[in-house]
Order: C-alpha cells, then structure tokens, then sequence
C-alpha cells in the first residue's frame, strides 16, 4: 500500500493542474447540484416498526386530518388578563392563518374556553333544574299519596262520587311518574356531562389567572414536512397579535430553524485551529493549506450532502456532523502529510521526492486512520434505523473525501508552493544544522543516519513519554483511577429526544415551553396520542359513552392528569384520545406513563372491546430512544469486530488492538460521564449554556461511540505506527516505545489540540441537539489523545515490553502486508527520518 501511494504522490505532484482542476470541477458540481437540488432538512428521528410509527400509519389511513402535525402557539398578556381588544387581535390572526394552504385548523383559545366554561355553567344549571324538578316530584307524589288516603277513606265511608276523583288522582300519578322518567333520562344526560367535564378537568386553552392562552396549529402534512418558508409565514402572521401588546412565542415544533450551518462559534473553533496551525508551522502558507483542504473536502462532502436532501429525508444534524468532521480530519491528515514533507525537505530531500515519500508514509497512516472513521461511521447502518444510517453515511462520505484530499489534492499543492512551505529563515537554519550534523558525523566516524539515530534515542530520555515509561506502574494507577471516576455519573444515563425545555432561554421555543409549563402544567408540552379501534354497530350515543369509559381507564393511569376523547372518524371505528401526563415529555415519570399505557391497553381492550395503541411525538421520541439505546450493543460489537481486524492488519500484533480497544472504552466511559453530569445534572451549566438539565440525547451515544472510536484508532495508528518503525529498524520493545513517542506526540498534540477547538466551537451551536455532540466529541478527543494514547497506551507497551508485538507465526505467515511503515518504498535520497515524524516548529 505504501508503495502505491508513493507513486500516487508522484503522480498528483508531477500532474498538480490536472489534479486541480478535477478537484474545483468536482467543487463546482457539488456546488451546483446541492443550489439546484436541495430539499428540506428536518429533525423527523421517526423509526419504522415502532408500535407509536405503526398507529400512525394506521391513523393516516383511517383519520388523515387528524395525522398532520401541529404545533403549539402561547399568548401572554404581561399586564395581567387579556383586554377585549387583544383577544380580538389574536382572534384575527389565528383567521389569517387558515388563508395559508399547509394550515388546517387554528381555533381561538377565548372561544374554546368560553365553550369549556359555558358547558360547565350548562350543566350546573341542569343540575340544579334536575334538584328542583326531582323535589317537585316527591312533593307531588306526598300530596297525591295523602289524597289517596282521604278518597279511600271517603269511598269506604260510601261517600257518592269517588271514581271520577279516584280517575284524577291516577292521572295525576300517571304524569308524575313520566315526569319521573323524564328525570332519570336527564340524570343519565348530566351524567355524561359530567363525565366530559372530569375527562377534561385541568385542560385549559386560558390560565386560570386569565395571563396566558394557547392554540394548537394544525397542518395538513407531518409537521417535519413543512417547508421554511410556511412556517415563517406562519410566525409572521401569528405575531401580528403583538401589535396589540401580546407577547407571542411558537412552539419548537413550528420554530425549528436549521438553514444556519456554520455559526459565530463554529468559526472561532476554525480560527482556534488555525491559530494552533501557525504556532505550530510557523508560516501562514503551511498553516493555511491544511485549512484549505479542510474546507475543500467540506465543501464537497457539505454539498453532496445538501444535493441528496432533495430525494433523501435528511436530519438537519447529517449536516453538522459531516462539517464537524470534515473540517476536523480534513485538518488533521493534511496536516500529517504536510509535516512529513517538511521535515524530509528540511533533511535535504528532493522537493519530488519528497512529496511522494510523504504520500507513502504519512499518507498510508491517513488511509487506515481514515479507514477506520469511515468503518465507525458506515457501521452506523447496522441497527437498521433510516436516520442514523444516512447520518452516518453522510459522515463516513465526508471523511472519505477529507482523505481523497490528503492523498491528491494535498501532493498537488505541494507542488505549487514548493519551497515556500517553510520560511527562507528556516531553509537557513537547515542549511547550517545539516552542514553541521555532517561534520560531528564525520568527526565521529559515522553517518548522518546512525549520529540522527543516536540523537533521537538521547532525546527520547527526555519530557513526557520518558516519564510515561519510568513510571508505568503509578502512571496507569492514577490515570485509570482518575478516569473511573470521571465515569462514576454514566451509571445514572437517561436519554430522550429534546424539546422546547432544552431551546436558548431567550427562545421563542424555550419561552413558549416555560410558559406552558407554568400556566397550564408541565404536560400539556407533551400529550400523549392514544388511538382506540371500537367495536362496529355502535349507536352514536353507545359510542360516546364506550369513548368516555376508555377515558376513565386511560386517566386511572399514575401521573395522568387529564385523558379526553378528541376525535372521531366517519365510520365510528377510530378515535382518537389525548392524554396529558403529569411533567414534560423527556421527563422519566412521562416515559413511564407510555409504558403503563401500554401495560394497561390488554386490560382495556378486555373490558372494553377497545384497543389503544398510542403515537404523537412524545411516545414516538420514547420509542425512538429506546430503540437506539438497544442498538448499541449490537453496534458496538460490530465496529470494535471489524476495526480489530483492521488494526491486526496494521501492527501485526494481538495486545496491540486490544490494547487500543480496552482503552477505547475507558476514555468512552468517562466522556459519559462527563455529558451525564453538564447536560443531565447540570454541573458547570452557566458555563455551557445548560439551563435546563434533562436526559441526554437519545442518539449522541450510538454516534459518540462510531466518530470517537474512529478518531481514538487515528492516535493509535499515527503514535503506534512509529513506535512499532523503531522497533522494526532494531531498538529494544522499550526504546522503541520511546523513540516512537517522541517522533509522533507533537504532531499528534497539534491534531488533538486542532479538532477539539473545531468540535469545541459546536458546543454554542444554534442547533441546541448539536451542542452535547459538540461537547462530548471535544471531551472525548482531549481524554482519549492524552490520557490513553499519549499516557496509558506507552505505559502499558512499556511494561508489556516484547509481548506487546507478540502474534502467531501461522497467523502473520497468512496476513497480508499492508507496509505502513513504508518500509518497502524505494531508498531515499536522503534521511526519510521516521513515519510519524516531530513536528517541527519554523516560525521566523
């Protein structure tokens, strides 16, 4: 492979325009597919199988009006109750919104709860009318029962003339008796009224106090469906109401904006990392081409993204996880390619030469880094959920491309810069080391190589990896301790899918949740749907009575509040109930409520001949959770499988992957604890924009797991691979360890350092559910560059010695020799100096 690369360095160097030119047409197609192309991103995490996917289905089937999304709208009154006029306002601009075609209903909250709170002023009337009536009849039935005595008295006594008013008196009971029944056919009436009255007890569309109203917007598709633009017609036309001195704010559901992909606090990670990249390189021109590769890879990878969200649903974070990793990688393995280069150059080698030789080494170490991120990332497909299977295919494409670019488009750039890739100053500073590295070797009788050897052994007595390999013992000890305990919290994991609670404090979606919350309960941020599928033949009055007792047992359910038929389809078979819970929608009590629902539908359907199934976006974010959350297993067995087989093929060796593996794992494990105790529990949360701590995102830990076990095998092959070139060139497992640290850990500090400012900069993102990610992926870098590959991964190979390469001969005889090492690749004109070489630092 290495040789292969050699002469694919050769090729693009020897043809620089024609490799550029390939590269800004493929830039330039990109371009223009994802302008002409582009569909709607969304955040619809809906997965097909899913009992809350499948009543869906079924409810867009057989009750399509009810199947659109909707979205909810709070009005709030700061001065106190609303005035005639603003309810008027606000009445107008709920009548404006049916003008727009995607919008199906859009009721006013005063009308409603003027319907609410004049059923229940009916029926106390009827109540009191029903009292007066049933005492009327039992005066009556007295008096009647007295004058029966007195006639039965008077015809004993022979008194003439008692028939005709013993006829009267059986009128008169005759009546009083169809009164009687006129009566309990009313009590059974007010009975039901009552029952709707319980059933919608602690619903509101006003508060209380008279501060607050709310409307729900119904629309006639899947509320991911709906364009950018309709809703931003919709926010338009909704806050004219303000004019009157409403404050308006719009639910997530409707406010969602994910058209921003780069933001202020995603460029300034960029400009930390290229900040990192000119005190490391010390020229802007050196520092500046990896950034470029970057943002070309990016570009392509960004827009092919865009271009297949015409015929692809595409979740709105595909989008920001490609760019957090393109820029990041696209960075990182330019970078490695370009400090080759100098070194070598600066080791007296033919500018040609030199490139190819750089593709070859450095560039094989990027192909299986990048290999192995690419393998991460498409395995993401294996637990067959459609959105995570085009996340991760979206990544896995970027960061193919980000190392297409090192291989060609990086060789070809370094033909057009040529000598300018380091600073006149340190040409002369080269100049005059070489000259005298060759008189102390001539000196000493010996070769600018075996002197170079000698001084590389010296200098890795010296700083971090020394101490690592002195100390192996004390280092493990605190270093695994520290990172156990990191951990401790991941034990107490929660995940969910987020809502308005998580949005910016100073957000429509984050004011309209609190003032949800605050003026009519928790839980009306998130109704739970229960569709019932009723016996056929009914009578419309039997049918409204079996909807009223499903209700009863839906609201007998722990932490129920409030459970009230909504909707009926023509055929009477499908209704629909809305259930609200007790707290929010990512609270653990909610998800708890979902799954007594679900425990109790066989009793229902037992004693009701109902069967519920339940969907909305509060049961269908549940299942989608805990859908992931099963996967995991199954996911992480299948990336760990194929990348051990990988890093055998790499290291030839067994403790090696596994080494990587099991350290893998510590540093996941304390990155999970990290993200449970900032976006769960709420440490340091002014710090990162936490106000509201609830579960973590349902999806970060199956995506965690995929780009950090790839970027973690990136350290391990760039660090490892040079280790294992000294002991291949004959230094003892130990030495080797050392000299192999010493070579690669500043080039591997600067790569950590550079994408943990880019994924850093995503912690601020205006996409709220890109922020833990963001997070997570910067923590995650830091704890598993520096405290496994850069402390615990010398200290174990230190103390394992030459087990560490240990491998069975039948197995290494039937291995294939990928040679990243390059050492097949043709002898240098000059001193190569190892793969993964020190960084050198040029500034002027």
């Amino acid at each position: 492979m290495a040789s292969l690369l050699y002469h694919l360095g050769r090729l693009a160097y020897r043809r620089r325009w024609w490799v550029l030119a390939l590269w800004l047409a493929v830039v330039m197609g990109t371009g223009g597919a994802a302008a002409a192309f582009h569909g709607t991103m969304s955040n619809n995490f809906s997965i097909p199988g899913t009992e809350s996917q499948r009543v869906l289905d079924q409810l867009e089937e057989e009750l399509p009006e009810a199947a659109g999304g909707s979205g909810a709208v709070v009005f709030h009154a700061p001065s106190g109750s609303f005035t005639p006029a603003q309810e008027q306002a606000i009445g107008d601009a709920l009548k404006r919104l049916k003008d727009i075609p995607e919008v199906q209903s859009a009721a006013s909250p005063f009308e409603l709860q003027n319907q609410i709170d004049a059923g229940a002023a009916q029926l106390a009337e009827g109540k009191a009318q029903l009292d007066a009536a049933k005492k009327q009849i039992t005066e009556g039935r007295l008096q009647l029962d007295a004058q029966q005595a007195q006639l039965d008295a008077a015809a004993a006594a022979g008194v003439p003339g008692m028939d005709q008013a013993l006829a009267q008196l059986k009128t008169a009971r005759e009546q009083l008796d169809a009164g009687a029944k006129e009566i309990a056919a009313n009590e059974e009436t007010l009975a039901l009224g009552q029952r709707k009255l319980d059933a919608s007890a602690g619903m509101r569309t006003v508060s209380e106090d008279g501060t607050s109203a709310v409307t729900q917007i119904q629309f006639t598709q899947s509320i991911y469906e709906v364009a950018p633009e309709v809703r931003e017609e919709v926010k338009e036309t909704i806050t004219a109401a303000s004019a009157s001195g409403v404050e308006v704010y719009l639910s997530q559901s409707i406010t969602q904006d994910v058209s921003e992909v780069l933001g202020t606090a995603e460029i300034i990670g960029v400009g930390v990392a290229a900040l990192v990249l000119i005190l490391m390189l010390g020229t802007l021109i050196a520092a500046g081409l990896p950034l470029l590769m970057a943002i070309i890879g990016v570009a392509v990878g960004v827009g092919a993204t865009f271009a297949l969200s015409g015929v692809i649903e595409m979740a709105s974070v595909s989008v920001f996880l490609a760019l957090m990793l393109g820029l990041a990688v696209g960075i990182d393995y330019s970078l490695f390619i370009v400090n080759r280069h100098r070194t070598q150059l600066l080791h007296g080698m033919d500018m040609e030469e030199s490139v190819a030789r750089a593709t070859g080494t450095s560039g094989n170490s990027v192909l299986f880094a990048g290999l192995t991120v690419v393998i991460a990332l498409a395995a993401l497909a294996v637990p067959g959920l459609p959105f995570l299977t085009i996340m991760g295919l979206a990544g896995a494409g970027t960061v193919a491309l980000a190392v297409l670019v090192a291989l060609t488009l990086t060789p070809a750039m370094l033909g057009f810069i040529g000598t300018r890739i380091l600073s006149k100053r340190s040409w002369d500073k080269a100049r005059t080391a070489n000259a005298a590295a060759a008189e102390k070797a001539a000196r000493a009788g010996t070769s600018p190589e075996a002197l170079e050897e000698a001084e590389d052994q010296e200098h890795s007595r010296h700083g971090w990896g020394a101490f690592v390999t002195r100390h192996p013992i004390i280092v493990l000890t605190v270093t695994v301790l520290a990172l156990a305990i990191t951990a401790l919290p991941a034990a107490q994991l929660r995940v969910a899918l987020p809502d308005g609670g998580s949005e910016p404090v100073n957000s429509d979606a984050y004011k309209a949740y609190s003032t949800l919350g605050e003026s009519f309960g928790e839980g009306v941020n998130g109704p739970i749907i229960a569709v019932g599928k009723l016996p056929a033949g009914l009578s419309d009055a039997e049918s409204e009575k079996l909807q009223y007792d499903v209700a009863d047992r839906l609201r007998d359910v722990k932490n129920v509040t409030a459970a009230l038929p909504a909707l009926l389809s023509e055929d009477g078979r499908t209704a629909i109930f809305q259930v609200i819970p007790a707290e929010g929608p990512a609270s653990a009590s909610t998800e708890q409520v979902v799954a007594d629902l679900r425990s109790a539908a066989p009793d229902i359907e037992t004693d009701t001949r109902v069967s519920i199934g339940l969907t909305g976006q509060t049961a269908a974010n549940i299942d989608v959770s805990e859908k992931l959350f099963n996967a995991l297993p199954l996911y992480l067995g299948v990336v760990i499988g194929l990348s051990l087989v990988l890093l055998l093929l790499v290291f030839r060796s067994i403790l090696v992957p596994l080494l990587a593996t099991g350290g893998f794992l510590l540093s996941m494990a304390a990155t999970f604890g990290a993200i449970v105790a900032v976006y769960q529990w709420g440490w340091l949360g002014e710090i990162f924009g936490v106000h509201n701590p609830a579960a973590v995102l349902s999806f970060l830990p199956i995506i965690l797991i995929g780009v950090l076990f790839g970027l973690a095998m990136d350290y391990q092959v760039f660090l490892v691979s040079g280790m294992r070139e000294s002991h291949i060139h004959g230094e003892d497992a130990r030495s080797a360890v050392r000299t192999g640290f010493s070579h690669g850990a500043r080039v591997v500090t600067a790569a950590a350092i550079i994408m943990t400012a880019v994924f850093a900069g995503f912690i601020f993102s205006g996409l709220t559910m890109v922020r833990p990610i963001g997070f997570s992926l910067s923590f995650g870098v830091l704890v598993d560059a520096f405290l496994i590959r850069m402390t615990i991964i010398p200290a174990a190979m230190h103390l394992l010695a030459e087990k560490a390469w240990w491998i069975p001969r039948w197995l290494d005889r039937i291995l294939p020799d990928v040679d990243v090492e390059g050492a097949k690749l043709p002898a240098a004109t000059a001193p190569a100096g190892p793969s993964a070489p020190e960084l050198v630092n040029t500034r002027d």
